[in-house]
């Protein structure tokens, strides 16, 4: 793909972090496909523009009031001309940075409108003591082994 595809699907992530830092969660929202799929850290799992955006509003009113997100990506791999997969590290921050410690995967499609906007979404809580142990104790878990 273009250096041009790869900076605007980077954009949408970057667009992502400024919503989130906004706690607006309309904007937050827009940048998900109509049918996307939002799955938590937790677990939970999310269907749909609506109820991305539902769930962020509570969050920022409750739990993350306050928060900002890091994100910073590792990886951004193309499967054909309007479709991208995004690895990155982040993190939900409130004060200072610290360690980012979960990894995210987006799915990041062009849609009809020429604009990107993310599929599918999974954010999974790195466990760096649990890796390093099983590591050690099966040397051919470590990626690229």
């Amino acid at each position: 793909m273009t250096t041009e595809d790869r900076r605007a699907v980077e954009e949408t992530i970057a667009a992502l972090v400024r919503a989130w830092a906004a706690h607006d969660d309309r904007a937050y929202a827009a940048l998900f496909t109509a049918d996307a799929t939002y799955v938590t850290w937790v677990g939970t799992r999310y269907q749909g523009r609506a109820d991305i955006g539902g769930s962020h509003r509570v969050l920022w009113q409750k739990f993350l009031k306050g928060s900002t997100l890091a994100d910073e990506i590792t990886d951004v791999r193309f499967t054909g001309p309007d479709t991208a997969i995004v690895t990155s590290r982040g993190e939900v921050l409130r004060g200072r940075p610290r360690k980012l410690g979960k990894v995210q995967t987006y799915v990041v499609v062009r849609e009809p409108d020429g604009h990107w906007r993310i599929a599918a979404f999974q954010n999974t809580k790195h466990k760096a003591m649990a890796e390093a142990v099983s590591f050690r104790f099966a040397p051919g878990l470590r990626p690229g082994a």
